[in-house]
C-alpha cells in the first residue's frame, strides 16, 4: 500500500499546457483525416482505383498519406467543398420554390397561357379581358386549354 497519490499540485502548469496542446493537436489531426477522406469520396474526377489508392495510403500510413494528399491535391479541396455547398444550396432553393408554388401557376404564367389561347382564336377579346381581370384580381385561374373555350361566368 505504498502507491503514490498524485494530487493536482503535483502536476505543474506547463505540463497541463502541453497535455492540452497535444490533445488539441490529436483532435485536429482526426478532423483533417476525416476531411481528406470525405474529399476523396467527393471528387468525381478520381477513378475508383485512385480513390482506393488514396484511401489505403491515408489509412496505412496516415501521417505521410495525409501530408502527401494535402500537398498534391489540397489546393482544390476548398473548391470542391464550395462547389458541393453551392449545389446543395441550389437543390434546396429549387425544392423551396417548388414547394412554395403549391403547384398553382403564377399570374404571369396564366396571363401568358390566356394570351396564347386568344392568339389561337379559342376565346374572344372580351373573354380574354374578363379572364385577365379575374387572374389579376386573384379570383381564380383562367380556363384551361382543354376546356370549352369559355371563361367561368360567361
Amino acid at each position: 500500500m505504498t502507491a503514490q497519490t498524485y494530487l493536482a499540485y503535483d502536476y505543474p502548469l506547463l505540463s497541463a499546457f502541453w497535455t492540452m496542446l497535444v490533445f488539441f493537436l490529436w483532435i485536429m489531426w482526426f478532423v483533417l483525416l476525416f476531411r481528406i477522406i470525405g474529399d476523396i469520396f467527393r471528387d468525381d474526377r478520381l477513378s475508383g482505383w485512385a480513390k482506393t489508392g488514396w484511401l489505403v495510403f491515408c489509412i496505412v500510413l496516415p501521417f505521410l498519406g495525409v501530408f502527401v494528399y494535402v500537398i498534391a491535391r489540397g489546393k482544390n479541396m476548398g473548391r470542391r467543398e464550395v462547389a458541393q455547398a453551392r449545389a446543395q444550396q441550389e437543390e434546396f432553393n429549387t425544392y423551396i420554390r417548388q414547394t412554395a408554388g403549391g403547384g398553382r401557376p403564377s399570374s404571369v404564367d396564366e396571363l401568358a397561357r390566356l394570351s396564347d389561347i386568344r392568339d389561337r382564336g379559342a376565346i374572344t377579346d372580351e373573354e380574354f379581358r374578363r379572364a385577365k381581370e379575374l387572374v389579376l384580381a386573384g379570383q381564380g385561374p383562367a380556363a384551361h386549354p382543354g376546356s370549352t373555350g369559355r371563361v367561368a361566368g360567361s
